[in-house]
């Protein structure tokens, strides 16, 4: 799993409001968000990212998405700050993994598990991602799951009676151990 991170082919397709992001330096950047999008597919991805719920005319989005069939789409360019994770986002990159996750029920007492896979070349895809990031990023060190950093709970959508977290992702099929050992970043953990 050492792919040539030159190698990496992205697709640019930026959200129809990345100008509105807000811009910053990208000595800035000092950590790598894990995501799953935790949605069936890469375009219901995309028709989420576009959806306005910010009063700045932005919505909820990662940087870049990485599609099971290892393909890297480019949402939002590191130099803005995207809306993917509570109170990282200026310091941090977002790159989303297309998965189910605990779709389409994701609060839900009953949807609890994340049971999908992930595809070895969208692994692949990753670590060349993460390769190349750490090569353009100066201050690149960390990386996290959105799991590790958004730790809520909030009641269940079907029994309020019941705590369930608000994020997993990228979950237990997430091969941790694998990614670490073929990047240099340090796993963040608060």
């Amino acid at each position: 799993m050492a792919p040539d991170p030159t190698a990496l082919q992205s697709v640019v397709d930026p959200l129809p409001y990345e100008d509105r992001l807000e811009a910053r330096p990208l000595d800035q950047i000092d950590l790598v968000v894990i995501h799953c999008t935790e949605l069936p597919d890469l375009a219901t991805a995309r028709v989420y990212g576009e959806r306005i719920l910010h009063a700045s005319g932005t919505g909820n989005c990662g940087h870049y998405y990485v599609d099971r069939d290892g393909s890297v789409h480019v949402y939002v360019r590191p130099g803005r700050v995207a809306h993917h994770v509570r109170g990282y986002n200026p310091r941090s990159v977002g790159i989303e993994l297309v998965n189910s996750g605990r779709y389409p029920d994701w609060l839900a007492a009953g949807s609890q598990s994340m049971e999908e896979p992930y595809p070895e070349v969208q692994i692949d895809a990753l670590v060349a991602l993460l390769g190349e990031l750490r090569a353009t990023l100066p201050a690149l060190r960390f990386i996290a799951g959105h799991e590790d950093l958004d730790t809520a709970h909030e009641p269940a959508s079907d029994n309020p009676g019941v705590q369930v977290p608000r994020k997993m992702d990228p979950g237990p099929m997430f091969p941790w151990d694998a990614v670490l050992r073929a990047t240099p970043l340090e796993r963040l953990i608060p």
